[in-house]
């Protein structure tokens, strides 16, 4: 949580997940020019430029595709919550390995032209109505754009400035930026390889992103329909007090695309908006701590009764009304304004 802008505060615990994490991705670098060189048919090698370039070309896809599974992984198993706290971290290190694949591509391909390296990427091929000779260096430089824009936002200073919900809209990007690079991918090296690893490698990220992304949405919406029965003046039911658990919340629809954490502790219920002030991260899915809804993806916190963050903290969210009636949980739609001290439901006052 932050008060203002600070720099990054690198503590133990972050320096030996930074140095894992490249130690992992220079194993991954390491083992791709080893194998690459070690498979390649009689009569055919790579320049070893062209093999470092595509070797970090390939580590940040491969690192970009873990990170777009994180999201969809944690809500099917909390084991990959831990990975949610410090995914900007892989995501700037995904983009510096692009970066440094891009660099070497101009450079090694374009840098000798008369003419400057950008303008030679994008003029020296205007093959834009055929696949086969497709000029997928603009899409690669499409995807690379976008994702420089997210390195360069990703600092919270960005996210207070531009407002979470314009922030994380922004920041959605990187879906766009995952499609361009498997395009980038499949219509320029995958063309000319006759091995099928990389077509395999690309389109199996490709459709694990997809596949777990859809599954996750599937199970949001059959959430939806089968919870949040109307009973009357905007009240909505949760479902019996006992199936919720202790210092956990159940999630249902609220008014238009809200959604609604309604959380039993302490022998109470109070219920909050699920999206969390920072990056709209499912409170609900998150647990209380010490009287605090933790949100799980950055550690966010909010006293469930008031939806307030705690001193010298200033976040705020939307609280609403909660009623028990014969071991069933109402919530009433209507959200109050941020940080409204709403009396919780008692249980034991509620049985019947």
């Amino acid at each position: 949580m932050a008060v203002g802008y600070k720099a990054v505060i690198w503590n133990g615990f972050k320096t030996s997940y930074v140095l894992t994490l490249w130690a992992a991705i220079l194993a991954f670098i390491a083992s791709f020019i080893i194998v690459t060189g070690m498979t390649q048919p009689e009569g055919e090698s790579f320049h070893p430029v062209q093999l470092v370039m595509r070797a970090f070309g390939f580590a940040g896809f491969s690192l970009l595709s873990f990170i777009l599974i994180i999201g969809p992984m944690a809500r099917i198993t909390p084991r990959f919550k831990p990975l949610l706290y410090n995914r900007r971290h892989m995501g700037v290190s995904a983009f510096v390995l692009m970066l440094i694949h891009a660099a070497l591509a101009m450079v090694w391909y374009h840098g000798f032209s008369d003419i400057s390296p950008l303008l030679s990427v994008l003029t020296t091929n205007a093959n834009y109505d055929r696949i086969g000779g497709f000029p997928f260096e603009s899409l690669g430089l499409a995807a690379f754009l976008i994702l420089f824009v997210m390195a360069a936002t990703s600092h919270d200073f960005w996210l207070a400035n531009l407002g979470a919900p314009f922030w994380k809209a922004l920041h959605m990007g990187v879906y766009l930026a995952f499609a361009l690079l498997v395009a980038h991918i499949l219509l320029g090296v995958v063309q000319h390889e006759k091995s099928p690893a990389y077509a395999f490698w690309v389109m199996g990220s490709a459709a694990l992103v997809t596949a777990l992304h859809l599954i996750t949405g599937w199970r949001e919406v059959s959430k939806d329909r089968r919870s949040g029965f109307k009973a009357e003046d905007g009240w909505v039911e949760a479902g019996p007090v006992n199936d919720i658990p202790n210092d956990r919340a159940v999630i249902i629809p609220g008014e238009g695309r809200e959604r609604i954490a309604v959380f039993r502790y302490d022998g109470q219920v109070s219920a909050i908006s699920n999206a969390c002030k920072h990056q709209n991260g499912p409170l609900g899915e998150g647990r209380i701590v010490n009287g605090c809804v933790v949100c799980p993806w950055h550690g966010y916190e909010y006293k469930p009764r008031d939806g307030r963050s705690p001193a010298p903290f200033n976040e705020k969210i939307a609280t609403y009304k909660v009623a028990i009636r014969n071991g069933i949980v109402f919530v009433n739609t209507k959200a109050l304004p941020a940080g409204t001290d709403v009396e919780p439901a008692r249980i034991e006052e509620a049985q019947p």
